[in-house]
């Protein structure tokens, strides 16, 4: 496929904290856009086109690109960025990309757009980890659970999840129970320009989808009901699907990811409480890795209709909190995984009760194991025999 590339400057300004939450939006322009840049005086963006785009079609797209850019910039206010940890200065023996060597080790194997084989070395790694959350877990008497990998799209549409998170979403599909529906998909359905082909109505209505996250089976299972004593704390370890387009890359962002939590529900104090708690437990394990990273004050990735607003809210109360490790290769961050306050949110939509008959207050601890395993890579390298000691003794 040929490229070619499209200017176009912003008819807003674009403020520097906003530049990368734009860049990352810009994926949900169109299909003809492959990537998207804005350098950092945000003087103009740039777009790497699909080569057979009409002058007609980059006008659209013009049009589209301004349409996000004011949505963003309207409105919105720079966050004020608090700190609870900072030890992304801590010494670390690895400066190389650790993409390069597990590829070429065959340690790792992509199979799509965001999807990614591990082998032996990494699934350990992984193992490790999920052991050591499992001991944060266990810490709190945390109950376990396991959750189906779909999700429900009536429960999802009772949090607002399709507002707020629409560019996300994978949907779960199966055929119409109709049998000229069905064979005529067996016989026709191919692989072709990088999708499946088959008739747009051979599938059946949406009734689920890939779950986005592992808490909300949780609190979905709660919904309509006083809680039993008041307060619990759960855990699970579950797959995860939040569709990124081209920012899909390497193990830092994967279409399907593990995502292991430890998620309270009770009154505002029992959940805040256990949130800090967890904070300073995890400080300890970080500490004993030698792991560098910051703990900061940050934002769930909203679509563009809602962005100022929800930002400006979870900031103001300051809802977030994420663990973010040193890459140093890219001399930059990523995010692991993050401490959650959702005030009484999904205790008003899903009708989870206090003793008291008020909504419940919810929150979790959430880690994404491919993304820490990546981070630890990425810091100490792929010897075993140069990692930290508690590695090495327990992986």
């Amino acid at each position: 496929m040929t490229e070619h590339s499209l200017e176009i400057t912003p008819a807003e300004v674009i403020p520097d904290f906003l530049v990368g939450e734009i860049q990352s939006r810009l994926a949900y322009v169109d299909e003809a856009i492959l990537k998207a840049s804005i350098p950092a005086d945000a003087s103009h963006i740039v777009l790497s086109l699909a080569g057979d785009v009409s002058p007609e079609q980059e006008t659209r797209i013009e049009e589209k690109v301004q349409r996000v850019v004011a949505s963003m910039v309207q409105g919105t206010l720079k966050p004020k960025v608090k700190v609870l940890e900072d030890h992304l200065e801590r010494p670390v023996p690895n400066q190389d990309d650790p993409m390069e060597a597990l590829t070429a080790a065959g340690a790792v194997f992509r199979e799509g757009n965001g999807l990614y084989t591990l082998g032996p070395l990494l699934t350990r790694l992984v193992a490790y980890f999920e052991s050591r959350f499992r001991a944060l877990a266990a810490s709190f008497d945390a109950q376990p659970h396991r959750f189906p990998t779909l999700i429900s799209a009536r429960d999802l549409d009772r949090v607002n999840y399709f507002r707020a998170f629409p560019h996300t979403l994978t949907f779960a599909a199966h055929l119409r129970e109709d049998l000229d529906v069905i064979n005529d998909f067996s016989e026709t359905a191919r692989w072709e320009l990088g999708e499946l082909k088959t008739s747009p109505g051979s599938f059946a209505g949406v009734e689920a989808l890939l779950s986005p996250a592992v808490c909300y089976h949780l609190y979905f299972s709660l919904a309509d009901k006083e809680l039993p004593g008041g307060s619990l704390a759960a855990t699970a370890t579950g797959s995860c699907f939040r569709y990124e387009s081209y920012n899909l890359k390497s193990l830092e962002r994967l279409w399907d990811f593990t995502m292991q939590e430890v998620i309270f529900v009770g009154d505002k104090d029992f959940v805040l409480t256990n949130r800090a708690a967890g904070r300073e437990r995890m400080s300890e394990f970080f500490g004993e890795l030698g792991l560098a990273y910051r703990v900061e004050s940050a934002n769930d990735p909203f679509f563009i209709g809602e962005y100022s607003q929800q930002t400006a809210f979870q900031s103001a109360f300051e809802l977030k909190y994420e663990i973010r490790a040193r890459i140093p290769h890219r001399d930059g961050t990523l995010a692991i995984g993050s401490y959650n306050y959702h005030q009484n949110f999904f205790g008003r939509n899903l009708n989870i009760r206090l003793p008291d008959g008020s909504p419940a207050h919810t929150g979790c601890v959430a880690f994404g194991l491919e993304r820490t395993a990546y981070a630890f890579l990425a810091q100490f390298g792929l010897e075993p025999e140069k990692w930290p000691r508690t590695v090495q003794e327990n992986w």
